[in-house]
């Protein structure tokens, strides 16, 4: 199947990069040239704008936009469907909000145009576990584009079955949901950050009170002193606790005992935001990722070995570099 992708960033390289490992033909434009100059190399049809990538597809056309949300996002939807023909699809597969989705769909609509919006979630390490995928849309639309989701879904892998599915959708157990109409994708994927926010302030704390376990706060017969990389390692093994942040946390410890190389200032990307918002909207007490968001607010005035440790995990799976600061 052919698939055009804006954005040849952290993620979008490396889905193109997935698509072509499967056989799928995909076009690539970046106002960068040098990833798709890479990706040309590797297989990919690299185009100098989009008119050009609308020129070198053939109809139907699907165009994943791959972009920071927000306005970046925003007008390059809007070009595209200056440039598209009826019956071609508009795929937004980074972190917008689901609100702007349901604008989109109807605008889009007007012109024959259909919009798809995939919650992404993989990080910089998708190329070779997959991705798992959160998608909103019209099921006939969706159902078209399965070939191209499921290649970059991780499969069934080694998680165990869950008891009771046998009769449910065998895509969900693939790593790739059709959450339903638009919108439906980005929101799940929205809770999905909000969850992640908290999970990993969990963790941040707990360590941090680890590491304070023998600080001059405790009197000297009570000081207990631990290795906070061998703490985290067990933990990966058999505990309850164990999942991909945690050994995101046991890898950063291992390289650096006291994080030294982190600053503790923690960055938020919306989402944990836009969960509180629609927690408020819908009169749903959160009060773990309420205070997980900020948690981040206030690591940008004060910073804590809780939050070297979320900066340690947030450069794990999605590569962000927290600044420098203070």
């Amino acid at each position: 199947m052919q698939l055009g992708m804006i954005g040849l960033g952290r993620m979008g390289a490396n889905i193109v990069r997935r698509l072509m490992r499967a056989g799928h033909d995909c076009v690539v434009f970046d106002r960068d040239p040098a990833p798709g100059k890479a990706l040309a190399a590797e297989g990919a049809k690299a185009v100098d704008g989009f008119a050009g990538m609308v020129a070198a597809m053939t109809a139907p056309r699907h165009v994943w936009v791959m972009l920071p949300a927000g306005a970046i996002t925003e007008t390059a939807i809007a070009e595209l469907a200056e440039l598209l023909s009826p019956g071609d699809v508009i795929i937004d597969g980074g972190n917008t909000f689901w609100k702007d989705d349901i604008r989109r769909a109807r605008t889009l609509a007007e012109k024959g145009l259909s919009y798809v919006d995939v919650g992404t979630s993989g990080g910089v390490h998708g190329l070779d576990r997959g991705y798992c995928l959160m998608i909103g849309g019209p099921k006939p639309v969706v159902d078209r584009l399965d070939p191209i989701f499921d290649a970059l879904a991780p499969g069934l892998g080694d998680v165990p079955p869950t008891r009771g599915r046998e009769t449910r959708d065998p895509r969900v157990e693939r790593g790739y949901l059709h959450a339903g109409p638009n919108g439906a994708g980005h929101f799940v994927k929205m809770i999905h950050n909000g969850i992640e926010y908290g999970m990993m302030q969990a963790f941040a704390e707990g360590f941090d009170i680890l590491k304070n376990a023998a600080g001059p706060g405790v009197p000297e017969e009570n000081r207990l002193a631990f290795d906070l990389a061998d703490v985290a390692e067990v933990w990966r093994r058999g505990s309850v606790v164990t999942s991909w942040l945690l050994d995101l946390t046991a890898q950063a410890l291992a390289e650096d005992h006291d994080l030294s190389g982190y600053s503790g200032h923690v960055e938020d990307s919306g989402e944990g935001r836009w969960t509180v918002q629609a927690a408020v909207e819908e009169a749903v007490p959160a009060e773990v990722l309420t205070a997980a968001l900020y948690a981040r607010f206030r690591s940008r005035q004060d910073h804590t070995f809780a939050e070297k440790v979320l900066s340690a995990m947030r450069k794990g799976f999605g590569g962000h570099v927290e600044p420098k600061k203070g």
